[in-house]
């Protein structure tokens, strides 16, 4: 059985890479490369999918969000970069900006408070804790962009203070501003906290699309952007969406 499957495996290494079209034979193969791994991983970790790199031999395993390689038996599992050396084009880190990628329409906006600066023509999505220390730094820095419509979607995953205030703030008679007033003045919010609201739905989205870290935003073209992000960055980004 295992040399049977040896050469199942050696024979559609050289029909997947070499001739780049998938056959029953093929999935076969990359399913029993899944099952050897996940045995080896346990139950920490969930093997998603097990696929052909653009390397001849190498598969791609990704376990949840994140990238790793492996061998045709399953043996290794490889972290780290593939690069195109004639282009320089790396090519895990656009393969994991894809998978990082979401809808804009999946966005509830129902669910986030807004603030409109100027004409509002661009446009992104932040998950926030109110508790955030980096949060806190990147709201500073995004009261410099202007012709912008932000969407903010509290997601209270530190404690249960974050519950709390995320509570205040959405109950507020402005949100935005209780927001404002707490993240960059300090000015706790002190207000009602038993409305109606969407941090459930907020967390239970945050889940699914695998944020887990705060502030993590989003733009129009689903491209996700981790951590307090440069200004300068954020611009670069709004240029390539013209």
């Amino acid at each position: 059985m295992t040399r049977y499957l040896s050469l199942l495996i050696s024979t559609c290494t050289l029909m997947c890479f070499g001739f780049l079209f998938s056959t029953p034979a093929c999935a076969q193969a990359e399913q029993q490369i899944k099952t050897e791994i996940q045995k080896k991983l346990g139950t920490n970790a969930k093997v998603r999918s097990v696929s052909p790199s653009p390397v001849s031999g190498i598969y791609e395993v990704l376990v949840g969000n994140d990238i790793f390689y492996t061998d045709v038996s399953g043996k290794y599992l490889i972290q780290g970069e593939i690069i195109e050396i004639a282009s320089g084009k790396n090519i895990t880190e656009q393969r994991q900006a894809d998978l990082n990628r979401i809808k804009w329409s999946d966005l509830n906006q129902a669910n986030a408070f807004k603030v409109v600066r100027g004409n509002g023509a661009r446009q992104l999505a932040i998950f926030s804790d109110p508790n955030c220390g980096y949060c806190k730094r990147l709201e500073k820095s995004l009261q410099q962009l202007d012709n912008v419509t932000i969407y903010t979607y509290l997601i209270p995953i530190l404690s249960a203070d974050s519950l709390q205030k995320s509570k205040q703030i959405w109950c507020a008679t402005d949100p935005n501003k209780a927001y404002t007033d707490w993240m960059i003045n300090g000015v706790t919010p002190n207000g009602k906290s038993d409305c109606t609201n969407p941090l459930e739905k907020n967390m239970t989205f945050a889940k699914t699309y695998g944020i887990t870290g705060t502030p993590t935003i989003f733009f129009t073209d689903g491209s996700r952007f981790p951590g307090a992000v440069q200004i300068s960055d954020i611009e670069k980004k709004f240029a390539t969406l013209k």
